[in-house]
C-alpha cells in the first residue's frame, strides 16, 4: 500500500538550482523508478533564526506517493547530505486543501459578525 508524503528541504543557500535539482535526483532515485515526485522551488528565502550559522536558505517542496518501507533509506540519504540544512517528511492524509473562493470567504466573514 502507497501513501502520499511531502517533503520540505532547504538546502544551502550558496547552491545553484543545477546543483540543487542534481541532488533531488539522486534522493527521489531512491524512491523507485516509477515514482514520479511534484517538486515545487521556492527559492532562497532568509530563515527564521539561523540553523548551522546560515541566515538564508534554498527552499523546495517535493510531494510524492510511496511505499512507507522506502523512507528509512530515502531519510538516511537526506541526513548525510551536507549541503541539506533541514528537511522535513509528512504523510498527507486526505484531500488536499483547497482556497475557498473569495466570494464565499465574505460572505462567511459577513455571517460570523
Amino acid at each position: 500500500m502507497t501513501r502520499r508524503y511531502e517533503v520540505v528541504y532547504i538546502f544551502d543557500s550558496s547552491l545553484d538550482e543545477a546543483a540543487v535539482n542534481e541532488r533531488l535526483a539522486r534522493f527521489h532515485s531512491l524512491l523507485g523508478a516509477d515514482v514520479q515526485p511534484t517538486v515545487n522551488h521556492w527559492g532562497k528565502r532568509s530563515l527564521a533564526y539561523p540553523i548551522k550559522k546560515r541566515e538564508t536558505g534554498y527552499y523546495v517542496v517535493s510531494q510524492f506517493e510511496v511505499a512507507p518501507a522506502v523512507l528509512p533509506e530515502f531519510e538516511r540519504a537526506i541526513k548525510l547530505e551536507e549541503s541539506v540544512i533541514r528537511h522535513l517528511v509528512v504523510q498527507i492524509e486526505g484531500e488536499m486543501p483547497r482556497p475557498m473562493p473569495i466570494e464565499a470567504a465574505v460572505g462567511a466573514e459577513e455571517d460570523e459578525e
